[in-house]
């Protein structure tokens, strides 16, 4: 999507994405090892009762979504970070998650015409309802590129 394609109040909704049991291990392996993402046996008899995706794993799927979906083509160049991210419920092997993103702000940089700024909320749910992910980020558009 183009930057002069969103606005504020919009909704749009990503996914669904399957996550299975080997790409969560794979991704803890690589890059956050805790024994609740990688040990099956060990997660198994833990206060989760099984393996548990990693919050960044999550939230790596949910900015593919954006990409392939949402920000492929546009004049994206960037962000200037989050204002939260909040990792509400666990993700397991076998989940199917979904992406919901609400477009809270969208303007033209005060200090340079030619940038485009969108603050938008992402939601991450399991199967359409459980709430596993919240953050709100800020996007930029480079504008002269259009």
């Amino acid at each position: 999507m183009r930057f002069a394609e969103f606005h504020a109040g919009q909704v749009i909704e990503l996914g669904p994405r399957r996550l299975d049991e080997a790409e969560l291990i794979r991704f803890a392996t690589d890059y956050d090892p805790q024994w609740f993402h990688t040990d099956a046996s060990a997660a198994g008899k833990s206060r989760y009762g099984g393996l548990i995706a990693s919050g960044w794993h999550t939230a790596s799927i949910a900015m593919r979504l954006v990409v392939d979906e949402v920000l492929a083509g546009s004049e994206s160049f960037g962000s200037p970070g989050l204002a939260y991210l909040k990792w509400l419920n666990p993700v397991r092997p076998g989940d199917q998650l979904s992406v919901r993103i609400t477009v809270i702000e969208t303007r033209r940089s005060k200090n340079n015409p030619d940038m485009g700024i969108v603050r938008w909320r992402w939601q991450v749910f399991t199967g359409g309802t459980l709430e596993v992910l919240d953050m709100e980020a800020t996007s930029l558009f480079d504008l002269a590129q259009g």
